[in-house]
């Protein structure tokens, strides 16, 4: 077996889909209604790996995060590039401790979920 998608969540599509597609690069493959319920937009990286799907529910409610929910982690090539983008938005982020063997930082989204973005060295 494999990983089919991760499922967020969220409370403005828009904002999110701005988030995720015009700030970490992901584009949407597809969307679709659950009648009137519900809309999913399923996201996805440039080689098609990894999805995430983004469940805008129509009923107004409002959401607490789990805390059973860790964080999704994306690679950059560039970290500082991210680190000048992410201040230039005025956005919350946090950066790994120097002394940590990797770099990376946590940005959060629209909805408050936890992001990591970690410069990519040798897999």
């Amino acid at each position: 077996m494999r990983l089919a998608h991760t499922m967020l969540r969220v409370r403005d599509l828009e904002a999110s889909l701005a988030f995720y597609c015009g700030f970490l690069g992901l584009r949407e493959v597809r969307r679709g209604t659950i009648g009137e319920e519900a809309t999913l937009v399923f996201l996805t990286d440039d080689q098609g790996a990894y999805h995430l799907e983004l469940t805008f529910n129509h009923d107004g409610r409002d959401y607490q995060r789990g805390d059973q929910f860790g964080h999704l982690a994306f690679h950059t090539d560039d970290l500082e590039a991210v680190v000048r983008e992410v201040e230039a938005r005025g956005w919350w982020y946090r950066r790994s401790k120097p002394e940590t063997r990797s770099s990376y930082i946590f940005v959060r989204d629209p909805d408050g979920y936890e992001v990591e973005i970690l410069e990519k060295v040798g897999i």
